[in-house]
């Protein structure tokens, strides 16, 4: 897309915005005075589909079950990933067509540990191409699984890479082009929880399925006979569906045995940006961002994820009474209810410091400037779509990084971005100028853009390779909001 044809797209892109409605959604809002930037609702980014809420009765959330390796021992771990068809009964009657990683819907938890040598064999069981990304990894760039690492259908390839990073939440899905937003929509995402000695010292709920729990959040859209409808639901400027799945279960519920309770939050939706909020106005305690822990837990009372991003939180129960009605909410939409035991173990007070995170080197760095722009068919970075031959900006491995990257308030503009960076975690140094809030300080690879917001941010690539930097809609990614990084 030529810059110079954005003046008449710019006017058509008018007349496009009567289609739809666009209702936006906040940034965290904290205790003590300290308020998110923007005011917005639930969801963004394209012609809105509500959520409706479910008539189906409460279920036991489901657990994705923790893959067993393949070998493992304290240096080295070794996992199979298989991409695969299936089927999924989410409501009565006829069972849904499904894509999953291992069976039939979403994928398994891989566990690594900080310092240990990783081998996953990957396996291509689909029909067509796939590709698998290890999102929020930090890996060298042939591992990374992007559009330029694609696996054939019925073939297998293997990485290996060493886990330099702390403990943290990460996520997998396809990212080949022209499938990838199908590919996730239909099933095809899972986890990877990074250990580290430091974080399992610390007094916070893990014991998996217990009192820490997996919660990923998608949206879909369900025809006459439970099938997903991506067809009637496609959107060029986002897809949505009007039905919450959570872990691929429908209305869901967990048991909460003890006083704490942490729930690791992922966006996995196509295009939906979320805002939580507990039933009874109480703050959820956030204690980690997309790649890893924060200083100290910070009370937040609306959560904002846009899509890709992960938040992990931890909720007192200690003043509640068992029965007492607590939920994470999406507006008023429940996404996951806490039905509160009698006697729930006691686990101490959530510690005060949680991680130390390394001061920012500035000095010396290379700044790059991204502009995003346009919506639908029509978008773009610096005014171009996405080229799998072109090398869009360079870098070197240990040079810091400083990128300036604003979501253009053009005439072809007015929905957020969320920008999503491989093979690094990045620390945000401003938005809007302002300091960032106290609880989007720590390590982060996926930040949303709103309309007309600038958000500066700092890194460092540790490894070589190319690197994709895109909107984290699938939908604009999929149009060529993209660019990629030959980092030397």
């Amino acid at each position: 897309m030529r810059a110079k044809n954005w003046g008449l797209i710019g006017i058509v892109g008018v007349a496009l915005l009567g289609i739809g409605i666009v209702i936006g959604q906040t940034r965290p809002t904290m205790m003590g005075g300290r308020t998110s930037r923007g005011m917005d609702m639930m969801s963004s980014n394209s012609a809105t589909t509500n959520l409706t809420a479910t008539a189906a009765p409460s279920q036991k959330l489901r657990l994705p079950p923790l893959l067993k390796p393949d070998y493992s021992d304290a240096k080295s771990v070794a996992y199979t990933v298989t991409a695969q068809t299936g089927t999924m009964a989410f409501k009565s009657g006829q069972k849904t067509q499904t894509l999953g990683y291992n069976g039939a819907y979403l994928g398994p938890v891989l566990q690594v540990k900080q310092g240990q040598n990783v081998t996953i064999t990957t396996k291509n069981a689909l029909k067509s191409a796939t590709s698998f990304h290890w999102h929020g990894a930090v890996l060298p760039g042939k591992m990374d699984g992007g559009p330029n690492e694609p696996v054939a259908a019925g073939t297998t390839k293997q990485i290996k890479f060493k886990v330099t990073q702390p403990a943290a939440t990460l996520w997998f899905h396809p990212h080949v082009m022209g499938s990838t937003a199908k590919q996730v929509y239909q099933g095809l995402a899972g986890l990877i929880y990074v250990r580290d000695a430091a974080s399992q010292k610390l007094k916070l709920p893990q014991k998996y399925g217990v009192d820490d729990f997996p919660v990923v959040i998608q949206d879909r859209q369900f025809d006459a006979h439970n099938q997903f409808d991506y067809a009637k639901a496609y959107s060029a400027d986002g897809t949505k569906g009007s039905t919450l799945l959570i872990n691929g279960t429908l209305n869901p519920y967990i048991t909460v045995k003890s006083q704490l309770v942490r729930l690791r939050l992922v966006n996995g939706s196509n295009a939906r940006n979320y805002q939580l909020a507990l039933s009874n106005h109480q703050a959820m305690q956030q204690i980690a961002d997309d790649g890893g822990l924060l200083t100290k837990p910070v009370p937040v009372k609306k959560l904002a994820l846009a899509p890709g991003e992960r938040a992990e939180v931890v909720i007192e129960t200690t003043q509640l009474a068992a029965g007492q009605p607590l939920a994470v909410m999406a507006g008023k939409q429940p996404v996951l209810t806490l039905r509160l035991t009698q006697d729930r173990r006691k686990l101490g007070q959530l510690p005060t410091t949680l991680a130390t995170l390394p001061k920012l080197v500035t000095d010396g760095a290379q700044h790059q400037h991204l502009t995003f722009s346009g919506m639908g068919h029509m978008v773009a970075i610096n005014g171009k779509t996405y080229s799998q031959n072109r090398i869009d900006l360079t870098a070197k491995v240990g040079q810091p990084q400083v990128w300036t990257v604003k979501n253009d308030r053009g005439m072809m503009s007015g929905r957020t971005h969320p920008f999503h960076l491989h093979g690094v975690q990045f620390r945000i140094l401003s938005i809007d100028g302002q300091a960032p809030p106290a609880n989007e300080r720590g390590w982060k690879d996926t930040v949303d853009l709103k309309t007309g917001s600038t958000v500066k941010i700092a890194f460092t690539f540790k490894n070589r390779g190319i690197y994709m930097y895109h909107c984290h809609n699938l939908e604009h990614e999929e149009q060529g909001m993209m660019g990629q990084i030959k980092v030397s």
